[in-house]
């Protein structure tokens, strides 16, 4: 669907109603609900529960807090890269792996890697403190300027570079075992370039609609998971806006499927309330957040605590095709403490209330019995 004098276009209202109502379909399974959603962004803090649970609470059904780790061996799912890190189903791991990563590793680093994957063949399955112990390998100075455990940084650059994956986690801690990827079928310059064109599609899917901006951002994401097919995914980027339904609404263009039309009625919303998780696809997209619904939202775990103004982990509050404000969340003796905060003023219909009341009880079941 393209806009054009013959035909309306969607307005700003109705690609809000799709945003929401596209990914918050009728609860599923869990290896379902993954499937459907191509990938789902992992983050390790809970607060209250890790970023995938709140995610998937939505989608799927009788979904508990923790029930991702648990049955993650029996789902055909893997913990891996796309534009962030996160879980996705194993087929997707094809367009990306092997990885080539943007920077090499130097020759102590390449025999250390190699050492640590004999053992880990030897092993079966390793856990990182049995790396730690076997090797002694001590601390390195990490990302953000502190140290971290040697062993671990190094598992986590096996498992990026495709030579582990992730077995299961033990009490949230990854445990991993070795793999190794087949090269890809066609790796010509016509198969590199499908398969970076398989990338694209993967992300719009997820994140559609698009405003313009967000769709050449999403792609230079894709460097964290396609670091070897960075100039393909330019070019199959700019193929796409041209195969990808669009419309011009208020200044901004925005981009999706074309075989889904954001004006359609089968985009309608229902009076539930939801709290999301801050990497939602709902809402990941800061840019279209506020395009949207008109404010900015932050994601602020990693503010200094003076100069946070939503808490240190709101999850953005939904009601209908609206995010009306946000809730910081926790639990004491089984009681749920919600604290709120609204972009406005808080609705002041009964529904409103009444909605909200039934969330924080799915919300008080789901940490209750995970």
């Amino acid at each position: 669907m393209c806009c054009n004098a013959r035909m309306a276009g969607p307005d700003i209202d109705a690609l809000r109603r799709y945003a929401v109502a596209r990914t918050l379909f009728a609860p599923t399974t869990l290896g379902r609900a993954i499937a459907r959603l191509g990938f789902v962004q992992a983050d390790p803090i809970r607060a209250p529960a890790r970023a995938q649970d709140l995610t998937l609470r939505h989608r799927v059904k009788d979904y508990v807090a923790g029930d991702l780790e648990r049955r993650y061996t029996r789902l055909p799912i893997e913990e891996d890269c796309l534009v962030n890190y996160g879980f996705l189903p194993r087929e997707h791991l094809a367009l990306m792996h092997p990885r080539e990563a943007a920077k090499a590793w130097d020759a102590a680093t390449q025999r250390k890697a190699q050492e640590v994957l004999e053992f880990v063949q030897a092993r079966g399955r390793v856990h990182p403190r049995e790396v730690e112990a076997h090797f002694a390998h001590g601390r390195v100075r990490n990302y953000w300027g502190g140290s971290s455990n040697a062993a671990t940084q190094l598992l986590d650059g096996m498992h990026y570079r495709g030579m582990l994956r992730v077995a299961r986690r033990d009490s949230g801690t990854r445990v991993y075992e070795a793999v190794d990827y087949p090269a890809p079928a066609d790796d010509s310059p016509e198969g590199r370039a499908q398969r970076a064109a398989a990338l694209i599609e993967l992300v719009v899917r997820k994140y559609a609609p698009l405003p313009a901006p967000s769709l050449v951002y999403l792609t230079r994401l894709l460097r964290y998971g396609a670091p070897h097919l960075a100039a393909e995914a330019q070019a199959a980027m700019r193929t796409a806006r041209n195969h990808l339904a669009s419309c011009h609404v208020d200044g901004t263009t925005w981009f999706w499927p074309a075989d889904e039309n954001p004006a359609s009625r089968r985009w309608s919303g229902d009076e539930q309330v939801r709290l999301l998780a801050p990497f939602d696809p709902i809402v990941w997209d800061r840019r279209r957040f506020a395009l949207l619904w008109g404010w900015s939202y932050k994601f602020e775990a990693y503010t200094p605590a003076a100069q946070r103004r939503f808490g240190y982990y709101a999850l953005p509050l939904l009601w209908r095709d609206q995010v009306v404000g946000w809730a910081n969340v926790s639990m004491k003796d089984g009681q749920l403490l919600p604290v709120f905060g609204y972009a406005a003023r808080a609705p002041r219909d009964a529904a409103f209330k009444a909605a909200l009341d039934d969330e924080l009880q799915r919300m008080t079941r789901f940490l209750a019995r995970g």
